[in-house]
């Protein structure tokens, strides 16, 4: 069994996201992802078949939906139902932000 440390391998890239898959099986899916100041395209939504649990372990972040938004901080979390349009509105341009994804 080999021990990894969540925040290894943390890259500043101003201009892409990094998405590190953790675990990947038929029922789960457990991504880091390290946001440097990136956020979606404003035309864009995500609206995904399974459910998203997510918690910010560094930075912050803005999560927009259709009719609302989350402001997040290092150590909130949130759980996104299936097919809850949601975008990324912001993320901090000046440290990086460390999501941890499970989606089930």
């Amino acid at each position: 069994m080999q021990v990894k440390n969540i925040f290894d391998d943390i890259k500043i890239d101003k201009s892409a996201e990094q998405f590190i898959s953790l675990i990947d099986t038929k029922n789960i899916k457990i991504e880091k992802i390290v946001s440097n100041g990136q956020k979606s395209k404003e035309d864009f939504w995500y609206d995904q078949e399974e459910n998203e649990f997510v918690i910010l372990l560094s930075g912050d972040a803005i999560i927009e939906f259709e009719n609302s938004e989350v402001q997040l901080k290092k150590g909130d979390y949130l759980n996104i139902d299936s097919h809850r349009k949601h975008r990324v509105k912001y993320t901090n341009e000046n440290e990086p932000t460390v999501w941890l994804a499970i989606f089930y």
